[in-house]
């Protein structure tokens, strides 16, 4: 659940007003399913005293677990910029799971804001006692598990593109099962596409069991 904390990272002002009046609407969908949710925030990259406070409170004095800096839109800035280090390294002090979306582009970046695996490699290897989550190997997966193998810190997720033959087998292959995290990238892409990826790839037991939630749970400590 990567809840938007009306902190400037969506485009919808009146969402971002309800967010800040009544903030407890953004824990009812942990409220309801207590068993199966856990919560991490957005965070706006161009607003680090917005952003600082925001973990402070759900995160340092609440119950979300972790944060996720965005590819694009309003809270967007590439992982490198120094404004993302500076929430980087609160988000490090506090102990919790920072995810980082990530893609690699035919052709290249397309903005300045977005964030490619190689530039969470330089990050990550800043700050090599912080496990990372590259969120969405990379969009090109091939390039991706290159670009991350040799910085240990990094884990891949494994959502948000069609299923591939050989993804999976892959990054076994190059990462270890210990460093990949399945993501189901609701509500946009369909639950069995991306369970499939992990399902039907030619892997152990024990290596799915390490993807589909092993992993997740030792970021969280539990």
């Amino acid at each position: 659940y990567f809840s938007h904390v009306g902190i400037g990272t969506t485009t919808d002002p009146d969402f971002e007003q309800l967010a800040q009046s009544n903030p407890s609407v953004l824990l009812k969908p942990l409220e309801r399913w207590p068993e199966m949710l856990f919560g991490m925030i957005q965070l706006n990259a161009n607003d680090v005293a917005a952003s600082i406070d925001a973990m402070d409170r759900w995160i340092k004095d609440g119950p979300m677990r972790g944060v996720y800096f965005q590819g694009g839109g309003p809270g967007a800035r590439s992982c490198t910029d120094r404004k993302c280090r500076r929430l980087t390294e609160h988000a490090i002090q506090l102990k919790t799971v920072i995810m980082q979306h990530t893609w690699f582009k035919t052709g290249g970046k397309q903005s300045a804001v977005e964030s490619t695996p190689a530039e969470l490699a330089q990050i990550a290897m800043a700050y090599p006692e912080q496990q990372f989550l590259c969120a969405h190997a990379g969009g090109e997966w091939e390039q991706g598990i290159r670009a991350v193998a040799e910085v240990s810190n990094i884990l891949v997720e494994t959502s948000g593109f069609d299923p591939t033959a050989g993804f999976i087998e892959m990054a076994v292959r190059e990462l270890g099962s210990e460093r990949i995290v399945f993501g189901s990238h609701l509500p946009s892409r369909s639950i069995g596409t991306e369970l499939g990826k992990i399902l039907g790839a030619e892997i152990s037991q024990q290596d799915r069991h390490r993807i589909l939630g092993g992993n997740y749970r030792r970021l969280l400590g539990e």
